[in-house]
């Protein structure tokens, strides 16, 4: 549905159905927890009933527990979300299987498969992990070491994973493991989907500087994964896992949700104040945020482009590192500009002498720090818009 005047009755629908169902209890909660264990029943309620729409997933085909809709749809669902305080919370109760997992099963997987996984992660009912970065490969990810082996119907699967975002509290994980020794780096490699639940899979929390931490370290010892749960083809997954981190990279492109809070040059004028024609006064600090509020607006403009210039089919590919650089630059730099400005009031952890805004400051500037190492590293990225967009040689992770 592409048609402005069906997608304006589209809209209508919309409207009506979220004013129906989206418990005002929830209302200005824009996210919640990954993988929040403990939801309210209002939280329940609302979760059930948007996947009873298939609107946790709208796009992804409706026998596999989305909705079958176009992008333009989706947004269209998105965007009345936002004119009332509502939001989506399946992407998160799924932590990876929304964004990462499960467009990667819709590419690579089987019809089983596709049957078997999809409607869990789809409902929000069912959280992923995934275990790729190790402890000696981590940026360079094809030098991973865990491995697995075939025996009768099931891989045995030993080895370490680390940084494994709520690996704790995941049903399942999709682990990169080395399933042939002898071939090069980047081939031998495999994916596997397994359950967490076993006794083969242990997972310690990591704790960070900024307080709050997704991260684990996660063990396998004699795991095991159904040989039907191997993702794409043997010795393959090294093709897997771009494509899937890829799908990471697309969903890390937005510098931030829409805020309703003040602006930030007006944040910057309240505490460093102005001159006599009411502009900010510290001249450099002026320049500085000027800078970046016009490249958070190039950011913005620029996705807004690239969608229109697909004419609502968006399609994932190496651009998504583009957009993730840009969209770490314009996060990092805002947390950092807005610390600044604060002065000591930005580097407070606790006490009555600071606001909620500012304690809430110094930690997502903290945790802020990781974004240009998730998903791929600034560097990274770098080298894949170097060599898969402007052309250059390859000069970078031979064999």
């Amino acid at each position: 549905m592409t048609n402005k005047a069906e997608l304006e009755e589209f809209r209508a629908t919309v409207k009506t159905w979220l004013h129906a169902n989206f418990p005002t209890s929830l209302a200005g909660k824009t996210t919640t927890t990954e993988g929040d264990t403990n939801l309210g029943e209002d939280l329940v309620t609302w979760r059930d009933r948007l996947a009873g729409q298939g609107w946790g997933a709208p796009t992804w085909p409706k026998e596999y527990g989305g909705a079958g809709l176009t992008h333009p749809e989706a947004k269209v669902i998105n965007d009345e979300m936002l004119k009332i305080n509502a939001f989506n919370p399946i992407p998160n109760m799924a932590i990876m299987g929304v964004t990462m997992v499960g467009p990667t099963i819709l590419e690579y997987g089987t019809d089983d498969q596709k049957q078997r996984h999809l409607p869990g992660i789809a409902s929000g009912k069912v959280r992923w992990c995934l275990g790729l970065s190790e402890p000696n490969a981590g940026s360079d990810l094809a030098s991973l070491t865990t491995k697995a082996k075939k025996d009768g119907d099931c891989f045995v699967i030993n080895g370490q994973k680390i940084w494994t975002s709520s690996a704790d509290i995941s049903h399942w994980c999709g682990a990169l493991v080395r399933t042939d020794s002898s071939a090069k780096k980047r081939d031998g490699i495999s994916f596997l989907m397994l359950t967490m639940d076993q006794p083969g899979v242990t997972t310690k929390p990591i704790p960070l500087i900024a307080g709050a931490s997704p991260f684990c370290e996660t063990f396998f010892t004699e795991a095991k994964a159904d040989s039907g749960d191997l993702l794409g083809n043997l010795n393959e997954g090294w093709s897997v896992v771009k494509r899937l981190l890829q799908h990471e990279r697309q969903s890390q492109t937005v510098a931030g949700r829409p805020s309703k809070s003040a602006p930030l040059q007006d944040l910057a004028k309240e505490y460093v104040g102005t001159d006599d024609n009411g502009a900010l006064a510290d001249p450099d600090l002026r320049l500085r945020l000027a800078d970046h509020l016009m490249d958070a607006d190039a950011h913005r403009l620029t996705i807004k482009r690239i969608t229109a210039e697909a004419k609502g089919k968006v399609e994932v590919s190496a651009a998504a590192s583009i957009l993730k650089n840009s969209a770490t630059k314009v996060a990092q730099t805002k947390v950092e500009l807005k610390l600044e400005f604060m002065g000591n009031q930005g580097l407070g952890w606790e006490g009555d002498n600071f606001t909620e805004g500012e304690l809430s400051n110094v930690r997502e500037w903290l945790a802020g720090k990781a974004i240009s190492i998730y998903g791929g590293s600034f560097e990274v990225q770098n080298n894949i818009i170097s060599k898969n967009i402007l052309g250059l040689p390859e000069t970078t992770q031979q064999g």
